[in-house]
This record gives structure tokens, C-alpha cells and sequence, in this order.
């Protein structure tokens, strides 16, 4: 991971005097001004002190006339570039602040922190424009922007056009970028004369759209080549429909860069003069020339102070990014709700936890009372009663969460599972899974039908460098951790005989994937004997899977039938150490195929888990699914399977989180991952479940 954040509590933080309750009131804000290393205080500084003042905020004055008067230097915070999924008026902390002693980034009227860094930090070391780069491509896949309640899918204006951006009338940035409210007059009538044969679509800002500020456009603006775009968008996604992009100080203008374009600036905001723009009103110091990756770079990555909520700290942009991207798609998926049907009592207060946040998750014991309701969440590949309105199939390339409610009626599915970074310990035990993924096609280990994580691993074909950046990140992490799915204890034999070694993984044989996956070998005994047959010379390592040795489910071969075919059965061995002795791992649909995969070793399956049939396995008996006819890397794969298919909730925080979260917690904090439930454990773990249903959490 990324290590770039300012250095936490330092032994004497700077006071920092305030005059403005919201430093005070508002958690977030002092929590991250204390771990950058200011004290808030209150009463009358002295010269050697600072004044914090919150941006050009009507507040501010009083901070700047204490200041004046005592000597003392002003600090002006202001939100960070990624702010949120929400606006701040409707209650949602900031991932970061922007902490600057010179001035402000919006106020043109002098240089400020930003500029000068743009103006005279080098800007040319590879490794940070490395992760420029990698941090556009992976705001763009994601559809991340300074605020995120939007779906990507929602309906876009017909292409082309031009694009015009409004803001708020009160936007501190048009009059101290050199603009005025007759500036947005001026951009409109350039729009049109500039694009005489265009239509002109004007994208109002989110708190306008919410009813909370009003904008510089309204209904008297539209005609038949204006209009008003009255509904949330990805920026992203319109941003490719637009032939020209037109803003007097927005910071879509500044995105608009990195989508492409070369927007037309009317005031002067920070990004303008750079080289990156076409600027109306330029601002004269402003003379170098940057690359969209240095531009990235300083704003992105070397000026804002970026918090993690999960283990309170201070962190980098990616971690940041990762955090927020976890937080805008539990949103965009559950902003509806959900009815849970069928779930067992024990797993309902964690079900709560990771699709509750939004609407409290509703639970009901059949499909039949779910169909009555919109959202409906089934596990694994639990059967829906005939008559019932369900439909699995989302329209299109829409994900979870982005279709909108079917004309005819019919009721959408999401199916859940256990992610592939689970827990620390068995599900069959009780112990709650920090990851879990959702699917409204099929489910992954159904190999008779299309799964959203089939159309993921296709489109990982076309995934940008930057994505397939951190998903090697993530592989060199697990690699180096040693994390697999569940992490049980355990070691592996102490010497094997020499020779070619092959891991052959037991399975739970009433499992659903052996039952949707495989046709002629389909039991533990089968595979022993078919990898024994293919290889007569090799040695065969037979480990028996940790549920069934666990007596928790059915599959067990005893040892004199085990070993009919294997030389060594590795009872309560450790996964990750067994991958690491042999040469090759031979598989059903076993997921510790896609851990060997992981660890750059050769995987035959026998059946068609999620990662057969992509040119990265030997796929011998069950034929692969017709329609997995990509051949992504397996970056790609692993992006598709541990970054876009799968959700993760922060344990300790209850926040939704990124998956490298998740593996710094099964890593470094052993305490604060849940244990197996057994005895009293188990008890309340349905107690809690019974709770989850009556009062559901927030």
C-alpha cells in the first residue's frame, strides 16, 4: 500500500484556534485535523499560533480579523477533491480535507498551497505518475466523482451534445475565481454560438437537484436545443456523450479533463491555466505546462490530507479511493432496500450489517411473501417457487443495484453468497463473513447459466492499466500474507517424497457447485481416482476439505481409501502451505484452485467453478460454458472476482470497505475478526439474528 499520508500526532500538534462551531461540531473534521497534527483551541491566539477559518465561508472573517489582530497565521480547510457518497448538507462526512497556508485552492487572487505545487514541485517521478494514472483508471471504472449518489446506469441525454455545467448560486469559487452569476449567461450564449448545429445539455449541480441550492438555470433557459438534466448522473458516463465541455469554476471541469476533453474554463479555477484548458479569463502567473497525470498528481495525491475511517488514521489516495468506492456502491445497491427470504437465523444481523445501512433489511420466510415486495435477496441457489413474480436477469450490462424496477411487475433477484475472502475461520461454524457477493443473473458456481461474475471476468478484457495495477498489487498482497479464503491454522506435512507433487482438494460433495458444475466426476473419490489415472508417476497430496474434516458436512474418505490412490493425505493442513509444496493442483470446483491460480500454479479442474474455462486452467471432463469465450489475464480475473463481484464490511468499523481492508485486517488485527460460533457463541449469533429481524440495525 501506498504510504504518502502526513505523519499522525506529532509530539506537540500546533494550536489551532477556531471561531467556527463546525470545527467543533462537526467529528470527522476535528478527528482528521487532530492526526494531521493541530490541537483546536479555543479563546485568543498568540503570534506563534494558527487560526482555522473554513475556506471563504461567512464564518471566516471572524478568524481572519483574530488572526490580524494577534499575529497568528491562518490555516483555510476545505473539503477534499473525493468528498463523499452524499452532499454535506445531507449529513455525510468528508474522506478528506484540504488543508492549505497560503489560501485556498478556489480563491485565484493568490497562489495557495495547490498552485504552488503545480507551479514548482517537479511532478516528474515515475512511481507518482504511475499512480496518477492508475488513480484516473480506476475513478473512471468505478464512476467516482466529488459526490457519488448516482447510478451508473441511469438514463443519459441522447449523443452528442455540449455540455454545460452549473453550480450553486453561493459557490464561494465564482467570486473568488474571477466570475460572476452574469458568467454562466456569458458560458451559455458561447455554448451555442460555438456549436451552432449542437444541442446544449445543462448538468446542475447535486445539492440543486436535491432542492437544497439554487442553481444559475432553471426551466425559462430551455428551448428546442437546451436542456436541463434533472436527474442524477455519472459524470463519467456523460462526459463520453459530450462533443465540447463548457464551466465556469466546477470541478466536473477539472474531471472533464481526465475524461478526455479540453474544457472551456469561464473563470479561474484552480485547474485552469495549466495547459489542460481553453481558459476565457486566464490567469496571467500561471505559465507552465502540465500532463493530465501531473495535474492528478499534486491534486489528487500530494495536496489533500485523505482519512480512513476503518482504522481512524491518516492514508493515502488509494486507500481513500478504495474506501469510498465501497461506501458509493453499498448506496447505489441498496438505496431501494431489500426483503431477505429464507435466511437462516444466524446470519441474519450480518446480512443486516452489509445491506441495511440504506433501508433496514426486511426478512421473510418464504419467496412467495418476498415476491410482494421490491429487492429481493436469496442465498446461494435457493429455488424460487414457481408463480411467485421473481426474475433473476437484470437488463443489459446494468450491475446489481442499477436496473430499475420492471414494468411487468416482476420482482428482481439478487442472489448472495460468501465472498472468496471470507473470514478466519468456517462458515458452517457460525463465523460471520467479512466479504459477500451478489448476483442478479445467477449465482458464480452455477455453471448452467450466465453469472454477473461471468460477464465480469469477460469485460475484464477491456479493464484500463490502472485497475490491472492494483489487482497485481492485491495478488503480490495475498501472495506475501498468505490469506486465503477462510485461514484456518494449520500446517503443512513436514517433507514430501521428491518427484512431480499434485495437490488434489477434497470437496464437500453435496455442495452446490459439484451439483451445477460437474457432470462425470462429481465425488471426492472419483477425482483421487481420475488425477491417480493421468498421472500414474506423480506424488498425490489428498487434502480432505476443512468442513468435512470438521464433521460439519458430507465427503469424508477414510484413510485406507484415500490412500487407494494418494500417497499422503494432509489432515487439518494449512492451504496456503500446501500450494506452496507441490507443482500443480487438480480440482472439481474447488476455490482453492483459483487461490493456486493466485500463486502462479497450474490448476486442472475436473468440473466448471468461475475460473475454468477462460484459457487459465487445464479444463478436463465438465465442459466449460460456451459463453466463457474471453481470454482475460489473470489480473483481470482477479480484479473481476476479488474487486468488482465482491462487497466487504469493515469489522471493526461496520463500514463497508475495499478488500485490501479486509486482508489488513485478517493480517494485522486477529482480534477484531469474528471467531467460529460454537456453544454460547452459536447461540447468540442466533439470538442476534432474531434481533436483526425485529430491530433492524442501521
Amino acid at each position: 500500500m501506498h504510504r504518502d499520508a502526513p505523519p499522525a500526532s506529532p509530539e506537540l500538534p500546533e494550536r489551532l484556534f477556531v471561531y467556527n462551531g463546525g470545527f467543533l461540531s462537526r467529528q470527522r473534521v476535528r478527528r482528521i485535523l487532530e492526526l494531521a497534527g493541530w490541537r483546536i483551541s479555543l479563546g485568543r491566539p498568540g503570534p506563534e499560533d494558527w487560526v482555522g477559518v473554513w475556506g471563504k465561508s461567512p464564518t471566516a472573517p471572524r478568524g481572519e480579523t483574530a488572526a490580524a489582530r494577534s499575529g497568528a497565521r491562518i490555516l483555510r480547510v476545505e473539503d477534499a477533491f473525493l468528498r463523499s457518497v452524499l452532499t454535506g448538507r445531507e449529513g455525510e462526512a468528508p474522506t478528506g480535507l484540504c488543508l492549505d497556508r497560503r489560501g485556498v485552492h478556489f480563491d485565484s487572487s493568490a497562489p495557495c498551497d495547490l498552485e504552488v505545487l503545480l507551479a514548482t514541485a517537479p511532478l516528474d517521478d515515475t512511481a507518482l505518475l504511475d499512480r496518477a494514472r492508475a488513480g484516473i483508471d480506476r475513478m473512471r471504472h468505478a464512476h467516482i466523482s466529488k459526490y457519488n449518489a448516482f447510478l451508473p446506469s441511469a438514463p443519459l441525454p441522447e449523443a452528442p451534445y455540449v455540455l454545460v455545467i452549473d453550480q450553486t448560486r453561493d459557490d464561494a469559487s465564482i467570486a473568488h475565481g474571477a466570475a460572476s452569476a452574469g458568467t454562466f449567461r456569458e458560458m451559455l450564449v458561447f455554448a451555442l454560438t460555438e456549436h451552432p448545429g449542437n444541442r446544449v445539455i445543462i448538468k446542475a449541480h447535486p445539492e440543486t437537484l436535491a432542492g437544497r441550492r439554487a442553481g444559475h438555470f432553471d426551466a425559462s433557459d430551455e428551448n428546442d436545443r437546451v436542456r436541463i438534466l434533472r436527474h442524477p448522473v455519472s459524470p463519467w458516463a456523460l462526459f463520453e456523450g459530450a462533443t465540447a465541455v463548457y464551466t465556469v469554476s466546477s470541478q466536473l471541469g477539472f474531471e472533464a479533463i481526465f475524461a478526455g476533453h479540453r474544457p472551456r474554463v469561464f473563470g479561474q479555477p484552480f485547474y485552469a491555466g495549466w495547459g489542460l484548458s481553453a481558459d476565457e479569463n486566464p490567469v496571467a502567473r500561471r505559465t507552465r505546462r502540465l500532463s493530465r497525470a501531473q495535474l492528478f498528481a499534486a491534486a489528487m495525491i500530494l495536496y489533500p490530507t485523505w482519512y480512513d475511517p476503518a482504522f481512524d488514521r491518516l492514508c493515502s489516495f488509494e486507500e481513500a479511493l478504495g474506501g469510498l468506492e465501497a461506501r458509493a456502491r453499498a448506496w447505489r445497491e441498496d438505496r431501494r432496500g431489500h426483503v431477505a427470504a429464507g435466511m437462516a437465523l444466524w446470519k441474519r444481523a450480518h446480512m443486516q450489517r452489509f445491506f441495511g445501512r440504506q433501508k433496514p433489511l426486511k426478512f421473510t420466510g418464504s419467496a412467495q411473501k418476498a415476491a410482494r415486495k421490491a429487492g429481493v435477496l436469496l442465498w446461494g441457489a435457493a429455488e424460487e417457487p414457481r408463480g411467485t413474480g421473481l426474475r433473476d436477469a437484470a437488463p443489459g450490462n446494468a450491475g446489481p443495484g442499477d436496473a430499475a424496477p420492471p414494468a411487468d411487475g416482476r420482482v428482481p433477484v439478487l442472489r448472495v453468497e460468501d465472498g472468496f475472502v471470507r473470514s478466519r475461520g468456517l462458515g458452517a461454524a457460525l463465523v460471520a463473513p467479512l466479504s459477500l457477493v451478489t448476483d442478479d443473473l445467477g449465482i458464480y458456481f452455477d455453471a448452467t447459466r450466465e453469472s454477473r461474475l461471468d460477464r465480469l471476468i469477460a469485460a475484464s478484457c477491456a479493464l484500463p492499466q490502472g485497475c490491472l495495477a492494483r489487482a497485481r498489487d492485491l495478488i503480490r498482497t495475498l501472495n506475501a500474507s498468505g490469506l486465503t479464503k477462510y485461514n484456518l491454522p494449520g500446517a503443512a506435512p513436514g517433507t514430501l517424497p521428491q518427484g512431480r507433487r499434485i495437490l488434489v482438494v477434497g470437496q464437500v460433495e453435496d455442495d452446490a457447485s459439484i451439483r451445477l458444475g460437474c457432470t462425470e466426476v462429481n465425488t471426492n473419490a472419483g477425482l483421487l481416482g481420475r488425477a491417480r489415472a493421468e498421472n500414474p508417476d506423480a506424488v498425490i497430496v489428498y487434502k480432505p476439505h476443512p468442513d468435512v474434516e470438521a464433521g460439519l458436512r458430507p465427503g469424508a474418505l477414510d484413510r485406507t481409501q484415500a490412500l487407494r490412490h494418494a500417497d499422503i493425505v494432509a489432515e487439518a493442513a494449512s492451504a496456503q502451505a500446501m500450494i506452496a509444496l507441490v507443482d500443480e493442483v487438480w480440482t472439481m470446483t474447488s476455490l482453492l484452485g483459483f487461490e493456486a491460480l493466485i500463486r502462479k500454479k497450474p490448476v486442472t479442474c475436473l468440473g466448471a467453478p468461475f475460473y475454468a474455462g477462460w484459457g487459465l486452467t487445464r479444463d478436463l471432463g465438465t465442459p466449460p460454458p460456451a459463453w466463457r469465450r474471453a481470454r482475460p489475464s489473470l489480473e483481470g480475473l482477479v480484479h473481476a472476482a476479488l474487486i468488482d463481484y465482491a462487497r466487504y464490511l469493515d469489522p471493526v468499523s461496520g463500514q463497508p470497505c475495499s478488500v485490501e481492508t479486509v486482508l489488513r485486517r485478517l493480517g494485522e488485527a486477529r482480534g477484531a475478526v469474528p471467531r467460529p460460533g460454537i456453544g454460547l457463541s452459536a447461540l447468540l449469533a442466533r439470538l442476534q439474528g432474531l434481533r436483526a429481524t425485529v430491530l433492524p440495525r442501521r
